[in-house]
């Protein structure tokens, strides 16, 4: 049986920070900093994902406009063209799609709403586990 999105949600938890399109770059910069993350989401109307923000963004903003992207609104600098997953995506695919299009953090969408967001460590750590029970179910069956 393949794992899927939702498993890793469903032991991860479901909450993602997320900013509004016209915050600054500083406030978002300060946002990943204090919640220890990588990426925040971008909501607009209707809280439907508009753009995703990423700390490498905002170093490509700063290498780009200097200090003065600090002042920036998201919105100028985000990445638009959102990569999305679905909760019913496996893991497999899920890392497929993350080494094809260089992404590190995926927003899980289900029916027009934000379930979720996936990182590539979250995929890491549970293809390690995976790994793990298949080498303990390997000694289990040389002992047995």
């Amino acid at each position: 049986m393949s794992v899927t999105v939702k498993t890793i949600l469903d032991e991860k938890g479901r909450s993602v920070v997320t900013v509004a399109p016209d915050l600054t770059v500083e406030a978002a910069a300060r946002i990943l900093h204090e919640n220890r993350i990588g990426a925040v989401v971008i909501l607009g109307v209707n809280r439907k994902v508009v753009g995703i923000l990423t700390e490498r963004d905002i170093v490509a903003a700063v290498a780009h406009h200097g200090a003065a992207s600090l002042a920036m609104p998201v919105s100028e600098v985000m990445w638009r063209n959102v990569h999305v997953c679905t909760e019913e995506m496996t893991v497999n695919t899920l890392m497929e799609m993350m080494i094809s299009r260089r992404a590190r953090h995926l927003p899980v969408v289900g029916d027009n709403t934000l379930a979720g967001i996936v990182s590539i460590g979250d995929v890491v750590k549970n293809h390690i586990r995976a790994i793990e029970r298949e080498a303990e179910e390997i000694k289990a069956y040389i002992a047995g």
